[in-house]
């Protein structure tokens, strides 16, 4: 099985799981919108990064330190929900990858326009 091992797999089955426990267990007025991106989960299963992110910048500090404290609750969650020997520990972070790629996409477009005028 080269590529998708049993860690992507429950990494995926915890992106689910985990997605609905944020909306509808973790009620903090500092918890902005946030949206689970992924799961990677180490081949031994004992811990996991879940990458975030939110709809507010300004609230990426406090909505971190949210997750982080509320990680063993969430985590006491999923061995209720999912069938696994052993539920990883959960370090929450936040994911920068959309926001380096609106950046990237910006510096092309820069590029091309400058290509453009001096083509013409």
């Amino acid at each position: 099985m080269a590529g998708y091992g049993r860690s992507d797999r429950v990494g995926a089955a915890m992106q689910r799981e985990l997605s609905q426990l944020v909306r509808d267990q973790v009620k903090d007025p500092r918890l902005g919108m946030v949206t689970i991106q992924e799961v990677r989960v180490t081949r031994d299963l004992s811990q996991a990064k879940v990458y975030f992110t939110v709809m507010d910048k300004d609230t990426v500090k406090s909505s971190t330190a949210v997750l982080n404290n509320a990680a063993g609750y969430l985590r006491r969650c999923l061995s209720d929900a999912m069938n696994l020997r052993v539920v990883p520990q959960l370090h929450f972070v936040y994911d920068t990858s959309i926001e380096e790629g609106m950046r990237l996409e910006s510096l092309i477009n820069k590029a091309v326009k400058a290509d453009r005028r001096e083509d013409d």
